[in-house]
């Protein structure tokens, strides 16, 4: 289609835009196995239409994509999830939710480039995921949360002994959450801004 020179383009949604008073904006990855909840979090808290790259799941991932517990998710991300939240008047979260099938991960160095922090999301039926994703951010340099999202059939546990399985150190936060509710997810990405706050106190102190 050609367009004329009296043509318009649309620009962003009237409740899209960012907001005016906006001074700094933080780039946030949400990371985590398959099927743990990353592309319902994105969701459930951003205050934009969240995009999304979920494709139907076919053929090509039986015997390659660990679905244990999500057996029956139909759609997965192939590429990323994308939103954003106001966190206050002069700052705002870009959130980039990963892909969780191991055969996507090598587009995590991509999302990872200039995140400031990241929240990994913990199934607590499939902790020895974790290890993996973790460590890809401890190589990167990039600070982040534990969240343990509720699942209905999975184990909970105290969080010492989530500590003591995932081998976490005591400064790194660790909290329960139910993606499915904004507040929730809120209140993970919160505690994430509060860490990283310690952590650029701590460093400007020493």
């Amino acid at each position: 289609m050609d367009f004329k020179s009296s043509d318009t383009i649309p620009g962003p949604r009237t409740e899209d835009r960012l907001p005016h008073t906006a001074e700094a904006a933080v780039k946030i990855v949400i990371v985590g196995g398959f099927g743990v909840g990353k592309t319902t979090m994105v969701g459930s808290v951003s205050e934009i239409r969240p995009l999304t790259t979920e494709e139907t799941m076919t053929q090509a991932g039986i015997g390659v994509d660990d679905n244990y517990g999500s057996a029956s998710k139909t759609a997965t991300t192939v590429a990323m999830d994308f939103g954003r939240i106001t966190i206050t008047d002069e700052l705002v979260l870009y959130l980039f939710g990963t892909p969780g099938q191991e055969r996507f991960w090598f587009l995590w160095n991509g999302l990872f480039e200039g995140a400031l922090g990241a929240v990994v999301l913990v199934d607590t039926r499939r902790l020895e995921v974790s290890f993996d994703v973790m460590g890809r951010l401890e190589e990167r340099g990039v600070p982040f949360v534990v969240a343990v999202n509720t699942f209905p059939d999975a184990p909970r546990y105290p969080v010492a002994e989530l500590r003591t399985a995932l081998d976490l150190p005591e400064e790194i936060p660790i909290l329960d959450c139910d993606v499915r509710r904004r507040a929730s997810s809120r209140d993970v990405l919160m505690t994430l801004v509060r860490f990283l706050h310690a952590l650029a106190m701590k460093g400007a102190l020493t």
